[in-house]
């Protein structure tokens, strides 16, 4: 049976059997953060434009919570090529998700992007920067 917490401008799903989590945001600006915990990917669809960090908190805890997992997971997949928009909040915690990643010394992480988004093909070369060694960038 999933479980379900609603918060203010969205709502959690957990299904405890799978261990696969959504977050689903409401507003002028919808979207669905997916998490797979089978094959470590998170994908990111719609548009990312909330106001500041109390807004991006539930996103944040989630990705927080793969980094944390025991076991520690090898390598950890950012399926963005269905965001069609982040604003500066966005791309800020996705920067520290990258940098939380840096101090872990074993995992990969893996950013799926598209060029045909103009703020990805300029805004996902820096993660790259940010993590140069474990972090392969993935554009179609």
């Amino acid at each position: 049976m999933q479980e379900e917490v609603k918060g203010e401008g969205y709502i959690l799903q957990y299904d405890p059997e799978t261990g696969t989590k959504e977050i689903k945001g409401s507003g002028e600006y919808p979207y669905l953060i997916r998490y797979d915990p089978e094959t470590k990917r998170v994908d990111f669809i719609g548009d990312l434009a909330l106001e500041g960090p109390k807004e991006y908190k539930p996103i944040k805890d989630l990705l927080n919570g793969i980094v944390n997992a025991e076991p520690e997971p090898e390598e950890v997949t950012l399926n963005l090529r269905e965001l069609g928009f982040s604003n500066s909040s966005g791309i800020h915690m996705l920067s520290k998700f990258v940098m939380k990643i840096r101090k872990k010394k074993g995992m990969q992480l893996v950013v799926q992007g598209s060029e045909e988004i103009a703020w990805q093909a300029k805004s996902l070369i820096n993660l790259k920067k940010l993590l140069p060694d474990r972090l392969t960038l993935e554009l179609e």
